[in-house]
């Protein structure tokens, strides 16, 4: 997808799509640091738009890993249905990320080792926010990552309501410059701190 069209995306539907720019591969590398990628089964990804992220985890992921992409703009999705169309072990779900436990259970996905968020929850109504974490929490292993950006730490405490463990790292070379939050659901191995 040309840049013009990404940002027509952003202009009719800004409080989705959250910004006027395709991910940089700065932050893409920043966003994937934490998976182990020979340890992955499942890995969902929301939001994935024109596939920034999804080129990088398909490139790393072992064959066998089944990767799950949920996009809610028809756009997208039909630009993720085309792009990837050769892709095996790769479902492409138009819908909302409030679903995921309802698509996994379609799928026959018994757990999630990793959640990739490309969600502007700073944009997105409250509900549909709380929905979709509190969905995210059930479906992952315990030991599961979710890894989300925004580019504030507004949201840092509601994101502490289901995940306890969260690192932030910084990515300066991201227009705008973005913050990357590993969470986890529990305090695990203590290696996530505030």
């Amino acid at each position: 997808m040309k840049i013009p069209s990404f940002v027509y995306q952003y202009l009719i539907n800004p409080r989705t799509v959250g910004a006027l720019l395709p991910s940089s591969k700065y932050l893409s590398e920043k966003m994937l640091e934490e998976i182990d990628f020979e340890k992955a089964d499942y890995i969902v990804e929301y939001g994935p738009g024109t596939g920034v992220f999804t080129r990088k985890i398909l490139k790393r992921r072992k064959q066998k890993t089944i990767v799950v992409l949920i996009e809610n703009n028809k756009k997208f999705y039909k630009l993720l249905k085309e792009r990837f169309i050769q892709e095996k072990n790769l479902i492409i779900i138009h819908g909302s990320a409030e679903k995921i436990g309802k698509f996994v259970n379609d799928y026959q996905i018994p757990y999630v080792d990793y959640v990739i968020s490309g969600l502007p929850f700073a944009s997105l109504p409250q509900k549909v926010s709380t929905n979709i974490l509190a969905n995210t929490v059930k479906v992952l292993e315990e030991d599961g990552l979710f890894v989300t950006f925004q580019y504030t730490k507004i949201k840092i405490s509601f994101l502490k309501h289901f995940f306890p463990n969260i690192n932030i790292k910084k990515e300066i070379r991201n227009i705008p410059p973005a913050y990357v939050f590993n969470c986890m659901k529990s305090n695990g191995d203590g290696r996530f701190k505030i």
